[in-house]
């Protein structure tokens, strides 16, 4: 057994849902994988406790609304997610979260929107491509559960590596590095190469620094300042600062108390336009419209990139 999933029932999934769905993967690859325009990923949690929209979405047809409604506003890849990974979250049971996540997924893919299921469980992910995911987005970069690389290698569906370090209740414990955009993209490595040892094509991998998880306010900050860094492991890079703390640290009141998540859409399109300037392949957000409107602006300015500083060039 492997976290529960029998070395039977994987094969029984290999052969529905590997074989049989090669092909569409291929073409999510072409679409997605491979576009020439910035990604926007939306956020869709259906859970009762995430940091900035818990329990808006636990019932069935307020998620499948949002999720349409994250496509109708341009987003290209809705991502749903069960379980709650902001600091400090209790986990949930591997049914729980596939109970959360199996009937949206279903019901968006029956309604034609591509979605990604936001998962570290190699049994919950199996199920989400069995219901018409499109792409695996796991936030422990395959650390969490061995079995993820071998059910993501048997499907052929994109895969999504993110820089973790434990889960939610250590988070701050981990927070310590040498450089931490040296260590984040040599971690990075040894999680495409375990990926690739797995079986799991090349272009199939996307790879996402982890902005805020096991990483303070400044460790944020220094990653988005030298993205390209991350950039040169070679892979398309997803950029997720969508309404995160160190944000509304940025932006606290004259009390000092953090703005609240509500407002800080303006910062988050601001640091998916500066991402994608930088030369990040997508952006995950919960505000889709606001982002597709920046980002058509970015483009119909002649899609600038950022130049390095002064200081990354190494001038005096």
């Amino acid at each position: 057994m492997l976290n529960g999933t029998s070395d039977a029932f994987l094969s029984v999934t290999t052969r529905a849902v590997g074989v049989g769905r090669r092909d569409r993967y291929r073409q999510v690859v072409t679409d997605l994988v491979r576009a020439r325009t910035p990604v926007v990923m939306g956020v869709l949690n259906v859970t009762p406790d995430s940091f900035s929209d818990g329990g808006r979405y636990a019932d069935l047809a307020a998620a499948v609304a949002h999720g349409v409604r994250l496509r109708d506003d341009g987003a290209h890849l809705v991502d749903v997610g069960g379980e709650s990974t902001r600091p400090g979250a209790d986990r949930v049971d591997a049914d729980t979260e596939a109970a959360r996540v199996l009937p949206v997924i279903r019901e968006l893919a029956a309604a034609g929107v591509p979605t990604s299921i936001d998962t570290t469980r190699a049994r919950v992910a199996e199920a989400a491509l069995a219901a018409g995911a499109d792409l695996v987005n796991d936030v422990s970069g395959g650390l969490a559960d061995p079995a993820m690389a071998r059910v993501v290698a048997a499907a052929g569906c994109p895969w999504v590596l993110m820089h973790w370090r434990g889960h939610a209740q250590r988070m701050a414990e981990l927070a310590s590095y040498v450089d931490v955009v040296g260590d984040v993209r040599a971690e990075l490595g040894q999680r495409i190469d375990e990926a690739l040892r797995a079986g799991v094509a090349a272009d199939r991998i996307v790879v996402d620094p982890g902005l805020g998880f096991a990483k303070t306010a400044a460790h944020n900050w220094a990653l988005t300042a030298r993205l390209p860094e991350l950039l040169d492991l070679g892979f398309p890079l997803l950029f997720g600062a969508s309404r995160k703390s160190y944000l509304g640290r940025l932006l606290a009141g004259p009390d000092g108390r953090d703005r609240p998540t509500a407002g800080r859409a303006a910062a988050t399109v601001a640091t998916s336009v500066l991402a994608v300037a930088a030369g990040a392949w997508g952006v995950r957000v919960h505000d889709v419209r606001d982002t597709v409107d920046a980002l058509a602006v970015w483009q119909a300015s002649g899609r600038p990139r950022l130049a390095p500083s002064t200081e990354q060039r190494g001038a005096p």
